[in-house]
């Protein structure tokens, strides 16, 4: 007898059978003519179970394809267009299987220097980096096919969920091998928090400079989104973590063999391995089948593709945490193992690429973050940074999260200039240009060098105003 499938795997097959029913029953023609009979679909437009593999059906048993270019797909479009008019009928696709944004709607991620697929001949390092762009970001979640991505290789490796595995080890008293329908069995949270780069918004970035950079270009290696999996705290408790262990080594599974060292504190605090993202399995751009997910830490941390785990009683040495991730300060001292990202926020209307049309009332709107907890508190400026005034923090805020403010301000058509700052729970704020030079130790004015390298750079973002409504960036000026 056939065993009857798991609640899971029938889930799957009816969600998506059903938004993909009619693409697979008999299509009736306008006007009563003769019923369109389909044929098998080729295997190419079978659709499968992105775990199993098995060709997903609807609740008849009938195979769901996407029938796309197809004799019975375009006797469909016919039959709409009849039925519904001129407005119908016009995709070249079939999106009814995974849906469509309007052709309207053309934001897309960012690309910076050596990015894009294949990268030009001159690019001598493979480091491949597309930004969100965060001035059409509506809410504090974003989309994932517009999360920023940083790889330390050009493409994603594909991996089969059904091969990989995730091992435990080292300072443990039970060392564990999980397969993806172990860690699926598990219990499981969801939580919204941030990815952020610790290059985000450094000068180091050509582009974070230029008067026209928008908040993309200086922020965009920032996304929030919905993250599902378990927490890492559980598999450690399954494992047995042994006296005397401090840190772990996550590994990933990567032609760089990338790890990544984090304190045994933070992986028992709220570390996850996540295995989805805004509502569906992790894309491969952002580890599928499963990453490391490190709520506030630096990006680099949350490791991609992870398969292996070890508790140990030292941090290592490995090559992106002892080279490229280290801070290299103007004495010549290097700090190693910084982790927490900073208070940040920016205006994304009105900013570059966003002016104000007319003189009257605006509504100014951001987003605002902390590495450290919850937003506690979001002031803004309209007069380069002598007064300050509470926006409104909008609900719900989320620790270690992209938040929302709003400010309504009328603008009566004087040149002037804006920012915002940020304070979380904490109580840390964003710091001013000045401020921030003396924690480093030097004149603001070092800053301005062009080999100037700060990591998590988290300065106030001003920008200029216009007396025609042009906004720009006015870094430097706060």
């Amino acid at each position: 007898m056939k065993s009857k499938p798991s609640g899971r795997r029938r889930f799957l097959k009816q969600g998506a059978a059903l938004a993909g029913l009619a693409a697979v029953g008999r299509i009736e023609t306008a006007r009563g003519q003769e019923r369109v009979k389909l044929t098998n679909p080729p295997d190419s437009a079978i659709i499968r179970d992105p775990w199993t593999g098995e060709p997903l059906r609807d609740p008849e048993g009938n195979v769901v394809a996407d029938w796309s270019g197809t004799p019975e797909w375009k006797a469909y479009q016919d039959h709409v267009r009849a039925m519904g008019g001129p407005l119908y009928g016009g995709n070249e696709k079939d999106h009814r299987l995974y849906g469509y944004r309007s052709p309207y709607v053309t934001t897309f991620r960012i690309g910076t220097e050596g990015s894009f697929n294949p990268a030009p001949t001159t690019v001598k390092t493979p480091f491949l980096s597309l930004l969100s762009p965060l001035q059409d970001q509506l809410g504090v979640i974003t989309p994932a096919g517009l999360h920023f991505q940083d790889d330390h290789s050009f493409e994603a490796p594909n991996i089969d969920p059904r091969q990989h595995r995730l091992l435990i080890h080292g300072m443990v008293d039970h060392p564990l091998m999980l397969t993806m329908e172990d860690l699926m069995r598990l219990p499981s949270v969801s939580r919204v928090h941030f990815v952020e780069c610790n290059s985000n918004g450094t000068l180091s970035h050509a582009n974070r400079i230029q008067p026209w950079a928008t908040p993309g270009d200086i922020y965009g290696e920032f996304s929030c989104s919905e993250w599902t999996g378990v927490l890492l705290s559980t598999l450690l408790d399954m494992a047995g973590v042994q006296r005397g262990a401090s840190w772990i080594w996550a590994e990933a599974k990567d032609r760089r063999n990338h790890t990544k060292s984090v304190p045994l504190w933070k992986a028992l605090d709220d570390c996850m391995v996540a295995y989805g993202q805004n509502g569906e399995p992790l894309r491969p751009e952002q580890g599928f089948p499963i990453r490391l997910l490190a709520p506030g830490f630096e990006g680099v941390t949350n490791v991609k593709r992870l398969i292996r785990i070890k508790v140990t009683d030292q941090p290592g040495l490995f090559r992106w945490e002892a080279r490229t991730y280290t801070s290299l300060r103007p004495d010549n001292k290097i700090r190693w193992f910084q982790f927490e990202m900073q208070p940040k926020s920016i205006i994304t209307r009105p900013s570059p690429g966003y002016p104000l049309p007319s003189r009257g009332f605006y509504e100014m709107r951001g987003i605002a973050w902390s590495g450290g907890g919850k937003v506690r508190r979001v002031e803004i400026t309209t007069d380069g940074g002598r007064t300050w005034k509470d926006a409104q923090v909008q609900e719900p805020v989320y620790s270690k999260a992209a938040t929302r403010f709003v400010f309504p301000w009328t603008w009566n058509g004087e040149e002037l200039m804006i920012a915002s700052r940020c304070t979380d729970d904490r109580g840390t704020t964003q710091p001013t240009l000045a401020q921030m030079a003396k924690v480093w130790m030097v004149e603001p004015d070092w800053f301005r060098k062009p080999t100037s390298s700060t990591w998590r750079f988290n300065v106030i973002q001003p920008w200029k105003i216009a007396g025609d409504g042009k906004v720009t960036n006015a870094i430097f000026s706060i």
